[in-house]
């Protein structure tokens, strides 16, 4: 019983270390250790006396430090295979500030990871110099954009230049492509897939559409391709 009763109280403060500040969601956290992995950065901080995890792209962050970040995705019993070692619970976190931040300043300074806030604008930055020719048989990334409900659950082929991946999360990797085309501001797709790519590859994914898709946590995406595969197209 004892034990039952240690594992809800820290059940509890785990999910209080994750609520941050009530007004604005912004957690203020102590750095007391680093470990570094090939795409992630593990940090455990401490925030208002509670110790946990969270894990943010790759950086060089010092013990000591004082970061601040808005959100973040709950994973338990996460394996890096890099650090071999499994996580009863961390947080996936977007980019971390060392200056305080507003909720909003926060919101608009996320890049995705795996995705953006509700129904915002992509977050991840606009690439200068793509043009990738449209795939084979496929569509462009401002052509779904515009015409987005056309597509719902229907399997598109789209060719792009990958600008950032983060791998491993929730069991897929979530890649990020542009072609140089858009619909408004609306120039980058996020695409979930078992496939291994570069950042700077020019792939051709070929994967369902899903729209307004919510994965929780605040990370809903008002358009990602699903289940994703690379193909090889062939020259003409």
């Amino acid at each position: 019983m004892a034990a039952v009763l240690l594992l809800s109280a820290c059940s509890q403060n785990n999910e209080k270390a994750a609520t941050g500040d009530a007004a604005t969601g912004v957690h203020q956290v102590v750095v007391d250790e680093v470990l570094q992995a090939e795409s992630y950065t593990y940090l455990n901080v401490t925030e208002n006396g509670k110790s946990f995890w969270i894990a943010i792209t790759r950086e060089e962050i010092k013990e000591g430090e004082e970061l601040y970040y808005l959100g973040g995705l709950e994973m338990r019993n996460f394996e890096s295979k890099d650090l071999g070692k499994t996580f009863d619970l961390v947080y996936f976190v977007d980019n971390v500030s060392k200056q305080p931040i507003t909720n909003q300043g926060a919101v608009m300074t996320q890049q995705g990871m795996p995705g953006q806030p509700p129904h915002g604008k992509p977050q991840t930055g606009r690439e200068e110099g793509i043009a990738v020719t449209k795939a084979q048989g496929g569509i462009t990334i401002g052509e779904l954009f515009a015409n987005k409900k056309d597509y719902d659950g229907k399997t598109v082929r789209i060719r792009g230049k990958v600008v950032k991946v983060n791998s491993n999360i929730m069991g897929r990797n979530w890649v990020h492509l542009q072609d140089g085309t858009s619909a408004g501001d609306k120039f980058d797709l996020t695409v979930t897939t078992n496939e291994s790519v570069n950042v700077g590859d020019v792939v051709t994914f070929e994967g369902v559409i899903a729209l307004d898709k919510d994965f929780t946590a605040g990370y809903v995406y008002d358009v990602i391709m699903e289940n994703a595969q690379k193909r090889i197209e062939q020259s003409s």
